[in-house]
């Protein structure tokens, strides 16, 4: 298993979720959400600094069929831009199917979940963006150490 720290990227149309990893790379841990938009990729650069990240996963959400439809092509084109912005940090995308349902069921059955606020709106929608990204890394970090091989494929520069 490959040391260091990984940030996963859960890119979605209005906001990006974002986890990051221990230095030994064995659990992911929520860090926050980013608006997607003007400076998204600052932050993310700013993350990447901050937590001096050797790796970017990004989630690639292809269909059931494995099929790219549109939301897959914009994952890989905000990836491929990610890549050139953050070059030489590879970054790397990653099947992602099913990663916010399983962060929302995770959310749900959690004690919390049910306390006012936690239900709706944007806190919730937050919430749930930054789980996915942990679900993404940890599956991630989860598929290297039983495979031995980094997850997904490399994109832009780094490949």
């Amino acid at each position: 298993m490959r040391r260091g720290v990984r940030i996963a990227v859960d890119p979605g149309s209005t906001r990006i979720g974002i986890a990051l990893s221990d230095p030994s790379g064995m659990l992911a841990t929520p860090v926050e959400t980013v608006r997607r938009g003007d400076g998204d990729l600052d932050r993310i650069a700013e993350l990447v600094l901050e937590h001096e990240a050797r790796e970017i996963v990004v989630g690639y959400p292809a269909s059931l069929s494995g099929e790219a439809g549109p939301a897959a092509r914009r994952a890989r084109s905000f990836a491929e831009t990610l890549a050139r912005r953050l070059a030489p940090v590879p970054v790397r995308l990653v099947d992602e199917r099913m990663t916010t349902i399983t962060a929302e069921e995770q959310l749900r059955s959690g004690a919390s979940y049910g306390r006012r606020g936690a239900r709706g709106g944007k806190a919730r929608r937050s919430v749930v963006d930054q789980a996915a990204a942990v679900v993404l890394l940890q599956s991630a970090l989860d598929a290297e150490r039983q495979s031995g091989r980094p997850p997904g494929e490399t994109v832009g520069s780094g490949a």
